[in-house]
């Protein structure tokens, strides 16, 4: 499988010639959608979700689907009959070749004032878990978790402390947009530069197009 970082929170997974994305929201590129057989949308927010990438996919290729929350699905399904699929938390279903469950519920709290929104997490073919806007716990042991590392509900202290309890082989920098080129100063004495990390886990920085083979 390979794994490659787009922009902010979006990844795009390759294996057996066929291409899964996850997340290709406002702040990932124009065309981080294009070309897939399935898409993966953890929640209605836009930085995961871009009505305009995700319509460019299913236009330009019709066997390509999606699956995603209520809020998003009510968004796409008349225009896509049959390919636009409503999940949940618990539910296990296979797109383009991967085995995907669903993990969550709700998005992380920003504040007590902003009500929350539902959120789901996939765990993809048992080692790949995509947490979208929580600090959601998979439930099973993941090779690779993706990590949200910035964002305006969390705090380092419980990115380490959530690095520790999923304890993965490797933990892969998303939701990163909003850092500066300074940013990395500061957290990789915490989280650990290339190499062992938190917990034993190694810690991956990748520049949106950079992949990784998993």
């Amino acid at each position: 499988m390979k794994l490659t970082k787009k922009g902010h929170a979006c990844v795009r997974l390759e294996k057996a010639g066929r291409v899964l994305v996850v997340d290709p929201g406002g702040f990932s590129e124009p065309d981080a959608a294009a070309g897939a057989d399935a898409l993966l949308v953890t929640h209605e927010h836009p930085d995961h979700f871009d009505e305009g990438r995700l319509r460019a996919a299913l236009d330009a290729d019709g066997a390509c689907e999606l699956w995603t929350l209520r809020s998003v699905a009510e968004r796409l399904a008349a225009a896509y009959p049959g390919r636009v699929h409503t999940v949940g938390h618990g539910d296990t279903f296979t797109a383009a070749g991967w085995e995907v469950e669903v993990h969550g519920e709700l998005h992380a709290v920003i504040h007590p004032d902003i009500p929350r929104v539902t959120n789901v997490g996939y765990v993809l073919d048992g080692s790949v878990f995509h947490p979208g806007d929580a600090l959601t716990l998979p439930g099973r042991p993941v090779e690779t978790l993706l990590l949200p590392v910035h964002a305006p509900w969390n705090k380092l202290a419980e990115v380490i402390d959530y690095v520790r309890e999923v304890a993965p082989a490797r933990a892969v920098d998303i939701h990163n947009a909003l850092l500066s080129d300074v940013a990395p100063l500061v957290y990789d004495r915490m989280l650990g530069p290339a190499g062992p990390g938190i917990g034993g886990a190694e810690h991956i920085r990748l520049a949106a197009g950079e992949s990784l083979a998993l």
